[in-house]
């Protein structure tokens, strides 16, 4: 038992959690919705509650055969002068010391038989969660800080393992013990030792659940604060570039130390009214010892109960002690695990604002042409009629004949990336359709779709592993002479084998250990690796130097080759052979054609054109 309170304590101690800000569920319903994964392994569970009420019965036994014991050795003298004064009192302390190791053996037995099942319902739970998180559409995560929805995963997890391990080893338990040393007492002795127990436990649960409830309060105003300074220092620290651009070094840490200044005075509240909690369960605890030790006391000078008996009483009282010492964190812990759970839940419950069809089939590939066909988009919807809104595209319609390169070209803001965005199925559009080979995008499956279409994106992000890892990407199931093959191919090859680690060379927080163009290089080479039938290259070059966009730009041309291609492209010198370029403008297509076509034309891509010309000269 000293060991589940230490246990405890340390748990206790632990940083303070978000508040749940998102749809409120019942605590019952958190439970319900947890009791599937757990109940998967019934064998164990039942095992584990067979085993706890053995415990149990063994604890309450203890008591018994140490009262047996004490008025065995009370004998008179003609008692004494039998042969039972021998063979009853070690028979009885054999008694006592087997229920005292039945009950660590039952404890442990419990715990050894159920330590699967909290392990694999919270690795079953994560890995649902994590895989609804990459289900759900971009549209969520831009409109979620990471650092919050990780919090939540991690909060929610170890919210299950301490739910699970606070009803199965601390409340289960000592409900099962209550009940039993009730029954025995009301069976062994007057009503009234039955009478205290039951009114002072439900003394002591309703002060604690309205004590708790009153500073739940208090403690989420004190985790909306935690919160917001822990997002304020990643969002500053993921931004530390930009801070050291503008010196806002002492700004930033301004702005953290206010927030830590409210988080501070919610923390004094918070602990003052847990003491206030405290003093409360200890006062309910102290007169429920005073009497049932008083009433034992009495029974005993009546001539009603024996030493014995008394102590027994004793022993029962000190046994129930413990579990009501801390009964008041157990259930403070386990509210708060069950609004971290609530969390978890709701992510995992969150709509798929972009879901498959039912018994939807696989892209089929003949060529991969594309073709838009009176596109309607808009990022956010009104949510009243009538209300305005910005529309992205709207009636937009073109086609990217199978094997062929289309440029799409505009000013800032004209829907270009937009249409990557709805080729890979991130967003579903509002009117029109979008298809490949005649496919309706919404018909076949995201999984199929996204094999099929390979992206050089504008902002090449890395994950912070090996640049062999990042190549590997592009097909996870790679051997190394592919990734080599894959990095020869963007010719970023004889660049990696210089580094001291080669492949092995780890890139960083998102590959700022690279340069603008080895990053570009890396995410080519991840690209040939994948090998898709659609290829989008996002402004792949804009943000480069002249020397380094022409030499990535022939690359690309390469892998180009054979492949469906939409360029969305910035700087128009990019798109001269390109086998079709379409001009945007407001979400719609103002012009196409060739690049000859559009510049004996003299319209909107010819000024543009001309625009860009002068600004390169003007450079020079």
């Amino acid at each position: 038992m000293l060991a589940h309170y230490n246990v405890l304590m340390r748990h206790h101690a632990h940083a303070p959690r978000e508040p749940n800000n998102l749809p409120t569920r019942s605590d019952w319903r958190v439970v319900l919705e947890l009791w599937p994964y757990v109940w998967a392994h019934k064998g164990r569970v039942s095992l584990a509650i067979l085993c706890l009420i053995l415990a149990k019965i063994a604890v309450v036994a203890v008591p018994v055969v140490l009262k047996h014991l004490v008025d065995g050795l009370n004998l008179t003298k003609t008692q004494a002068q039998t042969s039972l004064i021998v063979f009853v009192p070690l028979a009885l302390v054999l008694g006592y010391g087997a229920l005292r190791f039945a009950t660590s053996l039952f404890t442990e037995l419990r715990e050894f038989l159920f330590v699967n099942v909290t392990q694999s319902t919270t690795r079953t739970l994560a890995k649902s969660t994590f895989m609804r998180l990459h289900e759900l559409s971009l549209r969520f995560h831009l409109t979620r800080r990471t650092g919050q929805v990780t919090r939540e995963i991690d909060h929610g997890v170890r919210g299950i393992s301490s739910l699970i391990n606070f009803t199965l080893y601390n409340i289960a338990p000592t409900l099962v013990e209550f009940s039993l040393v009730i029954g025995y007492l009301a069976w062994a002795y007057t009503w009234e030792f039955s009478l205290i127990v039951a009114v002072s436990v439900a003394f002591y649960s309703t002060y604690t659940i309205m004590i708790t409830n009153w500073r739940t309060h208090m403690r989420r105003a004190w985790n909306e604060l935690e919160t917001k300074a822990q997002s304020r220092a990643v969002d500053s620290l993921l931004n530390f570039e930009t801070v050291k651009y503008f010196g806002n070094e002492r700004w930033e840490a301004q702005r953290y130390d206010d927030v830590l200044a409210s988080s501070e005075k919610a923390a004094v509240r918070s602990q003052q009214s847990l003491n206030v909690l405290n003093v409360g369960q200890q006062l309910i605890i102290g007169i429920a010892l005073t009497l049932m030790v008083w009433r034992a006391v009495v029974g005993v000078q009546e001539g009603r109960m024996s030493l014995g008996d008394l102590v027994l009483v004793n022993a029962f009282l000190i046994q129930m002690y413990i579990p009501l010492n801390f009964l008041g964190v157990i259930y403070r812990e386990m509210k708060q695990s069950l609004t971290d759970m609530e969390r978890l839940f709701t992510l995992l419950k969150a709509e798929r604002e972009v879901q498959d069809a039912p018994n939807a089939p696989a892209l089929s590939l003949k060529g991969a042409a594309v073709a838009f066909k009176d596109v309607g988009f808009a990022y956010d919807l009104p949510k009243i009629a009538g209300e305005k809104h910005r529309i992205i595209l709207q009636g937009l319609s073109l086609s990217i004949p199978a094997g062929t390169v289309c440029a799409v070209v505009g000013a800032s803001g004209a829907g270009k990336s937009t249409l990557a965005r709805l080729l890979f199925r991130f967003y579903d559009v509002q009117s029109g359709s979008i298809t490949i080979d005649g496919q309706d995008l919404r018909t076949v499956t995201q999984a199929s779709l996204r094999a099929a279409i390979g992206i050089v994106p504008q902002d090449t992000v890395l994950f912070n592993d090996t640049i062999g890892y990042n190549i590997g990407y592009g097909k996870p199931d790679c051997s190394q002479v592919e990734i080599e093959q894959a990095a020869k191919a963007a010719q970023i090859h004889d660049f990696i084998m210089r580094l001291p680690d080669g492949y092995k060379t780890t890139v960083g927080e998102r590959g700022l250990k690279l340069s603008g163009g080895e990053k570009q290089r890396v995410a080519i080479a991840r690209t040939v690796l994948k090998n898709p039938a659609l290829l989008i290259l996002d402004e792949a070059t804009s943000a480069l130097d002249s020397t380094t966009e022409a030499a990535i730009q022939s690359q690309l041309k390469d892998i180009a080759k054979q492949r469906t291609t939409l360029v969305i492209a910035h700087r128009l010198s990019t798109i001269v052979d390109a086998d079709t370029i379409i001009v945007m403008d407001a979400g719609q297509v103002v012009e196409q054609g060739t690049f000859d076509t559009l510049i004996t034309a003299k319209g909107r891509f010819a000024a543009m054109w001309a625009l860009q010309q002068d600004q390169q000269k003007n450079a020079q």
